[in-house]
């Protein structure tokens, strides 16, 4: 092994010295962008204004991104100023955020990428609680899970949003990584694995190949999964890195998914009055939910809006309407914002069309994280 020399030493010490110094710059220039955000939140305070603008957020990263000369790489500064914006928002007013608990979940994970560590955190039991939370105004915003890259929709939110006065203002693309987590760090005598009903599918050919034999148990959450497997040593959870060291498990397998670029989308939603529509910020989401009379091409006439006015959709879901008629309600998400004059006059023909119309909000495309 090769020894440091004095010259090596003197350099490494020089080097060190110039990142203490930039590190004291850093502090100074942070705790100055603290004190114009306390004024900004005492102006804001006055005025009535909301606190939290998720448009604003995306267009101060964008024009920070835009001036980024590297070697950082822009994920990794999306990161950096998120945080950065998030202990400045919470000198202002401190963000109340529901999310589905216990600790250790990846919606809890996807609140955190949105709004920033400095969030508080409430844990519910179900996506129910959250939608209930938020409309309650026991939480500000609610994260709920939408879909899933590799199964499809979380089928229980998008029934939520039919009856809840909340809407969604914004959205985190989330890279989910399933790993088996346990008290021993072997495989032996693992009895049951106990995950959400969706990470339990989105493992399946693994469990299948490792562990046949073991039961499979649905619970609330995967966070839920892990914490009852830290019980129990007959037992195994599928959850994040974050579970485990929450729990205290051994990740007996990494990223056990069956898809490797595994992705669920997580809504961030509050009640209009804590946060109107975000204004357009060129990279936009409109969520619609309606339903449409039950006669032959019903479904081709909803669509026909939208190639007139040359408005592209990007996601399509049918839900029964629960009836008894063999009726449906159509999840629909468009590209562009309601601001722009094509993506307006197709909205309007969509609304007069439909036997029931309901914006469920329009919001900035969310980065992958």
């Amino acid at each position: 092994m090769s020894q440091t020399t004095p010259q090596q030493s003197q350099a490494l010490g020089q080097l060190r010295e110039r990142i203490d110094a930039l590190d004291a710059q850093l502090l100074d220039l942070l705790n100055q962008r603290a004190r114009v955000a306390e004024e900004v939140g005492a102006l804001k305070r006055r005025e009535g204004t909301p606190f939290f603008r998720p448009d604003r957020v995306a267009q101060v990263i964008d024009k920070v991104l835009s001036h980024n000369p590297g070697p950082l790489l822009n994920q990794h500064v999306t990161a950096i100023w998120r945080e950065i914006m998030s202990a400045c928002l919470a000198l202002e007013v401190p963000q109340r955020v529901a999310v589905l608990g216990p600790q250790g979940t990846f919606c809890e994970q996807a609140a955190i990428e949105y709004f920033g560590s400095a969030a508080n955190l409430i844990y519910c039991n179900s996506f129910d609680e959250v939608f209930h939370a938020t409309a309650a105004g026991t939480s500000q915003f609610g994260v709920v899970g939408m879909e899933n890259s590799t199964e499809g929709v979380v089928t229980r939110s998008l029934d939520l949003f039919l009856h809840s006065p909340a809407h969604v203002v914004g959205e985190v693309s989330l890279l989910v990584r399933h790993n088996l987590l346990r008290q021993r760090s072997d495989l032996d005598g693992i009895e049951v694995v106990l995950a959400h009903p969706q990470a339990l599918v989105q493992c399946q050919r693994w469990l299948a190949e490792h562990l046949p034999k073991a039961e499979r148990r649905a619970v609330s959450s995967n966070a839920e999964g892990a914490r009852l497997a830290a019980g129990n040593p007959a037992w195994a959870g599928l959850a994040s890195e974050r579970a485990a060291a929450q729990f205290g498990l051994h990740i007996v397998a990494h990223a056990i998914q069956d898809e490797a670029s595994n992705r669920t989308r997580f809504a961030v939603i509050c009640l209009p009055q804590t946060l109107a529509m975000p204004e357009p910020t060129g990279n936009d989401c409109t969520s619609l939910l309606l339903s449409v009379p039950n006669k032959p091409g019903s479904v081709y006439d909803m669509l026909t809006p939208l190639k007139r006015h040359s408005v592209s959709m990007t996601r399509f879901e049918s839900r029964p309407a629960k009836s008894g008629k063999w009726e449906y309600y159509f999840y629909i998400d468009l590209q562009g914002h309601p601001a722009q004059p094509n993506v307006a006059a197709a909205l309007a023909e969509l609304q007069a069309y439909s036997a029931f119309y309901k914006m469920l909000g329009a919001y900035p495309v969310g980065h992958d994280v």
